[in-house]
């Protein structure tokens, strides 16, 4: 991950879901009382209560319950959760500016009307706010979003229309009419003030900020589809919806500016002498992204279901361009999976196992018959991802060096989070990149040379109580010791997005083996909340060591003879492709820094339109 690619995970700290849409409306009722109790002055205090709940917590509530079937009708998808939190929020933007309003009147010499004024601007306010939203995740047109978009602004025009002598002055509907709806008897005193000068402002300014809102989504989206071809629409819409409701609608974003890859996925299976699997790691050559189980998030799990044995999914060398679009890639891999698994041969031929360096890079080989694990690791230097062409690049040098089939890991074990430029990025062409190619070299040279024998292995599994919160996903910690020419080696895999500076190194000086090696999963489970959640983050780390250094014995007990096998096959798969996951960031970031701006800027400028206009009406 690059420093760029940070700053777009950091948006992850906004994830929260969508309450239900009954919750938010009573939340609204609430406020919308304790609003009237400080805005108007009746004799009772629950008469001013109720007029809050009528005038400002009616429209609220018309937005909640309408929105969405309108939207709907009109080919929209929000959400009644979703047009409800919409209403709430645009209610709470109403009450904020009014008790701002309130106190400057009260510490000033303005008068009511102005407070009138901001709340006719902040009526204006809230629809675009609405037409925004509405744009963005309906994804229809700009004068059909404007229906839906004008509901709860609307309603309040419609209530102060009826509860003034507006309507008495239009003369509006004849006799009839006039004797139902006009009700300027029973409205609270400070509505008295409204004209029908207020209304044709009110809808001037509203289509003021209209086009403004048109403006600058049309400034905004032009970048994107010249780059990506998708709009920023698109994004924000699956963003939303991702963040709010935990939809896939994010899946579909991706899925248009993605691109075909073929992947190659290994298999190294473990079976007992009765032919039964004990144990089986998987690697597609792809990475676990990009948060929460969308894309390839969740493929710890999925591969950890689909085993006999117990599963060990260690990271892959490859980095964010190799995010799965939609979850349903998964699937592919899996079948794939299944494919190589199924044309494993076994042996009972495996060496001991080898550590060779070079540079900052660490790699622990096993070689079982003519195939070989490799776990590559930087720790006690910072590592984050290892790019594809890095790790296909090490893979070949070492079936060159005498290997037939080779499962390259990136134990993804140590890092400093998300600070620095590029975070340790392992990049095509870097000094960092060579030294694992030629590690790579070294270790299959030395497996060609050391001692053989029958393996035995042992393995164990504890789910753990901690939470992907805590920086841990469902499958736990799990231990697999090969007994091989009297040499242990023990495989710690723990699914985690990488692990906190120098965590790696205590377990492996604790844990009683020959050689140790500490993995995570990279999943993105725990990356629902933070963008860095990263092993030993929010768990001790000294329980999480105990931990290991029990199930590193309980794993030795479980000894037993194996044979081995290792399998390939190749996957197409639809991943974020070449450079896009970077281009996306760039746009997303460019998008927060300066969209912020650029809204800032289009506001004050049609706020001081808006003010000619109220000085000139």
């Amino acid at each position: 991950m690059t420093a760029t690619q940070s700053d777009l995970a950091s948006l992850s700290r906004y994830i929260f879901r969508a309450p239900q849409w009954y919750a938010s409306i009573a939340f609204a009722l609430l406020i919308a009382a304790i609003a009237g109790v400080g805005a108007f002055d009746s004799q009772y205090i629950l008469q001013d209560a109720w007029e809050g709940i009528f005038f400002i917590g009616v429209p609220t509530v018309i937005a909640s319950v309408f929105t969405t079937p309108v939207d709907r009708r009109l080919s929209g998808q929000l959400t009644y959760n979703r047009s409800s939190l919409l209403a709430l929020t645009c209610e709470i933007i109403v009450v904020a500016v009014l008790s701002i309003a309130g106190i400057i009147a009260a510490l000033t010499k303005l008068d009511q009307q102005f407070v009138f004024d901001v709340l006719l601007f902040s009526l204006a306010s809230v629809f675009a706010f609405r037409l925004l939203i509405v744009m963005a995740v309906s994804r229809t047109s700009f004068l059909v979003s404007l229906i839906p978009a004008g509901i709860q602004t609307g309603t309040a025009a419609v209530l102060f229309f009826i509860y003034s002598e507006t309507i008495r002055v239009f003369e509006v509907g004849g006799p009839l009419v006039q004797k139902f709806l006009a009700r300027g008897d029973k409205a609270p005193a400070a509505l008295g003030i409204i004209t029908p000068r207020d209304f044709i402002v009110l809808g001037i300014i509203s289509g003021m900020y209209a086009l403004a809102v048109y403006g600058f989504l049309v400034v905004i989206d032009r970048p994107w589809r010249r780059s990506l071809g998708v709009s920023a629409l698109d994004f924000l819409r699956g963003f939303i919806g991702h963040i709010a409701e935990g939809t896939r609608e994010l899946e579909d974003f991706f899925e248009q500016m993605g691109q075909q890859a073929v992947v190659p996925v290994t298999v190294l299976s473990f079976r007992r002498e009765g032919g039964s699997e004990k144990a089986r790691f998987v690697l597609p050559m792809i990475h676990p992204g990009p948060m929460g189980e969308i894309g390839g998030g969740n493929l710890p799990r999925r591969v950890a279901a689909q085993s006999e044995g117990l599963a060990f999914p260690p990271h892959a060398t490859a980095g964010h361009d190799f995010n799965l679009v939609t979850e349903r890639e998964v699937d592919t891999l899996l079948e794939t999976a299944q494919e190589a698994y199924e044309r494993i041969e076994y042996s009972d031929d495996a060496s001991r196992s080898v550590r060779t360096q070079e540079g900052d890079a660490k790699l622990l080989g096993q070689a079982f018959g003519d195939d070989a694990l490799l776990v590559a690791t930087y720790s006690p230097e910072y590592a984050d991802d290892v790019e594809y062409a890095v790790g296909l690049a090490a893979a070949a040098e070492a079936r060159s060096s005498g290997l037939d089939d080779v499962m390259l890991v990136d134990a993804h074990n140590c890092n400093n989070g998300l600070q620095g430029e590029d975070i340790g990025h392992i990049y095509p062409g870097s000094e960092r990149s060579f030294h694992m190619i030629q590690a790579a070299k070294g270790t299959a040279k030395e497996l060609g040379m050391t001692k053989r024998g029958r393996p035995k292995l042992g393995v164990a599994w504890d789910k753990t109580e901690w939470l992907p919160a805590d920086g841990i996903g469902p499958l736990g910690v799990r231990v697999a010791v090969l007994d091989v020419a009297d040499q242990r080696t023990a495989y710690v895999l723990v699914d985690g997005n990488n692990m906190e500076p120098g965590l790696r190194d205590r377990i492996v000086e604790t844990v009683e083996a020959d050689e140790v090696e500490v993995m995570t999963t990279d999943t993105h489970i725990v990356n629902m909340v933070e963008s860095s959640n990263q092993v030993g983050g929010a768990i001790d780390h000294d329980e999480l060591i105990g931990l290991v250094t029990r199930l590193v014995d309980d794993a030795t007990a479980d000894l037993e003879p194996v044979e081995a096998g290792m399998e390939s096959e190749y996957a197409e798969v639809t991943v974020f492709g070449n450079d896009r996951t970077e281009t996306l960031a760039s746009h997303a970031n460019a998008v927060i820094a300066m969209g912020a701006a650029l809204a800032g800027a289009v506001i004050l400028a049609v706020t001081a339109i808006a003010v000619l206009v109220f000085f000139l009406a």
